[in-house]
């Protein structure tokens, strides 16, 4: 795990997380079947599998005969999945498994195992009527690294924030000359010399910057926040001497009380309103580009699924920008000429049977495989040469990407005339015909 997932990935794996507790979260069993287990990094599978076989034999005790059954059942598999694994993965693993209902009223047996994409600091064994999804929330906090400078009279931290995870990286005291009503004629030299001792401490804190939070030439963290008790914060923020690449990142410079450990502690506190709006402004920005190219009328965009869909075939598509609760699926069909023909339909088209008819013939097709769009695009973006950024409809600009817009665009590598793609049924045989979306590796 040693290369640093790019930031593309990063939101593709939150999304699956977040999609994955919704669904975690919304399961329910018949008694107390359901297993959920956590097991930090460098925990033992040993340890876990003599713990679980001491379960099994409690649970053979329920006096139920149908819950005991299930949970036997839910401990055996949790058993099995553990087995196929020789260590715990370098991120802990998580595991959920047993017996719950569908919406039709049928038991069905559930099990999901996977290495989270960051270290989960957790240990958890819960057998209950629903799963326990509270520790994957730690999972959805931003893995940006902030960095913080607190400087005054007195000396200077260095440390970074990382979720809720914080880290001093460096302290640096200073001995800085007092102002003093003595001196007579060498007032102005003591002055003097006043001055050249804070500008010698301003540039060597600007120095250390660069040291902690530079490398490779590029800032290793998503943003600074300068805070301090004097007004040695903003001169540094404004001095020559600080570096341009991290003077561009600069979120905020904040008023302390103290120094050292408790203004970090302090300057955390009255910055997390600035850092939850960096992933907010991000999507402004974002999807204010896109309306750039929009009222520019550059042809460079592109909205709808059918045209977007099209777009990402052709190769055109630059940034994919999804609404991370876009409802629609992609249907394959098998059609009466022996190959496959893919569909994709709105939640209001799958309740129409006329989608579901061989245009040519009149006959029903057959469901082969169906799929949520937003799903089948975040495992596949990367076959189509694009980044994929998801948007919420909680901002006023991602409400109208959402409502106005359909929830689904894209900023275009060069302009694209959508015009003579126009057909008389918009989602007919979306995306552009049949023949562009058959093919052997579809999912």
């Amino acid at each position: 795990m040693g290369d640093q997932k790019s930031e593309a990935d990063q939101q593709v794996e939150i999304w699956k997380v977040k999609r994955l507790i919704k669904a975690l979260d919304n399961a329910r069993g018949n008694g107390t079947s359901m297993i959920s287990l956590i097991l930090p990094p460098k925990s033992q599978i040993s340890q876990t599998q003599a713990m679980l076989a001491n379960e099994y034999g409690t649970a053979s005790n329920i006096k139920s005969r149908v819950n005991r059954q299930s949970v036997l059942a839910a401990i055996t598999s949790a058993q099995q999945r553990l087995k196929l694994y020789s260590k715990v993965p370098p991120n802990g693993l998580i595991v959920y498994t047993g017996t719950v209902l569908t919406e039709d009223g049928k038991e069905k047996k559930l099990n999901v195992d996977f290495e989270p994409f960051k270290p989960i600091n957790t240990s958890l064994y819960l057998c209950d009527n629903k799963f326990h999804t509270e520790a994957l929330d730690e999972l959805m906090e931003s893995d940006n690294r902030y960095g913080f400078i607190v400087m005054d009279g007195n000396g200077s931290l260095f440390g970074t924030l990382s979720g809720n995870n914080r880290e001093v990286l460096h302290k640096v005291s200073v001995d800085l000359p007092k102002k003093h009503g003595r001196g007579g004629q060498s007032a102005l030299r003591f002055a003097r010399l006043r001055m050249e001792k804070r500008h010698n401490y301003v540039r060597k804190v600007a120095e250390l910057a660069v040291q902690f939070f530079i490398s490779s030439d590029k800032p290793n963290v998503a943003g600074i926040i300068l805070a301090g008790s004097a007004d040695f914060k903003t001169e540094l923020s404004q001095s020559d001497m600080f570096d341009a690449r991290l003077q561009s990142i600069i979120l905020a410079v904040v008023d302390v009380s103290y120094g050292g450990e408790n203004g970090f502690s302090q300057a955390i506190e009255l910055s997390a309103d600035t850092l939850s709006n960096v992933k907010f402004v991000q999507e402004k920005r974002l999807i204010s580009a896109f309306f750039d190219q929009v009222s520019q009328d550059t042809g460079k965009y592109v909205f709808g699924i059918k045209d977007t869909l099209y777009c990402l075939e052709m190769g055109a598509v630059e940034t994919l920008i999804i609404w991370d609760s876009l409802e629609a699926s992609r249907y394959t069909f098998s059609s009466s000429s022996g190959g496959q023909e893919v569909k994709i339909l709105t939640k209001e088209q799958e309740t129409d049977p006329k989608y579901f008819k061989d245009k040519a013939t009149g006959q029903d097709l057959d469901v082969v495989e169906k799929e949520p769009i937003i799903e089948w695009l975040a495992n596949n973006y990367k076959k189509f040469g694009c980044a994929l950024e998801f948007v919420t409809n909680r901002s006023q600009e991602g409400s109208q990407f959402c409502r106005g817009f359909g929830g689904i665009g894209g900023l275009l590598r060069y302009a694209v005339n959508l015009t003579e793609l126009e057909e008389p049924d918009e989602f007919d045989d979306a995306p552009g015909s049949d023949e562009d979306w058959t093919s052997d590796e579809d999912i």
